[in-house]
């Protein structure tokens, strides 16, 4: 993030359960110290609350926390993600410079919001949610 910009990487978390999506943001943002951290929005479940994904959440979460530097979007199963895909298809639908983040969903949305939090680059906060594949529990 550059200082004097202000812009900082936003994060959607795509869940086929809303609790479950906002669970893992509110996971996410308390790990990474609360006030100061990149914005977060879940996109869980139906937009009638449903479980499922919803190509309306999912866009309304992208809009709301584009700060300029770019949208990193981690998802739970398949149908999150072929919904995500689809809309970046589409082109028009989600914010510019909007990525479509392969990572484990919790690991990956804590290393992506803590890494988003300390002012790095859409870049950097893909790779540090995409290692989350290689943390072992052992």
């Amino acid at each position: 993030m550059s200082e004097r910009s202000g812009q900082v990487v936003g994060i959607v978390l795509v869940s086929h359960s809303a609790a479950v999506a906002e669970s893992v943001a509110e996971l996410a943002k308390g790990l990474a110290g609360g006030g100061g951290s990149a914005p977060v929005a879940a996109a869980g479940g139906t937009a009638d609350g449903g479980l499922g994904t919803s190509a309306e959440l999912i866009t309304t979460a992208a809009a709301t926390v584009d700060r300029g530097a770019g949208v990193a979007v981690l998802m739970d199963l398949g149908s999150a993600v072929l919904t995500v895909k689809a809309l970046l298809a589409e082109g028009d639908e989600l914010p510019e410079n909007t990525r479509l983040v392969d990572a484990p969903f919790v690991e990956g949305a804590v290393a992506a919001v803590v890494t988003a939090s300390a002012g790095a680059d859409l870049a950097a906060v893909e790779a540090a949610a995409r290692e989350a594949y290689t943390y072992r529990k052992e």
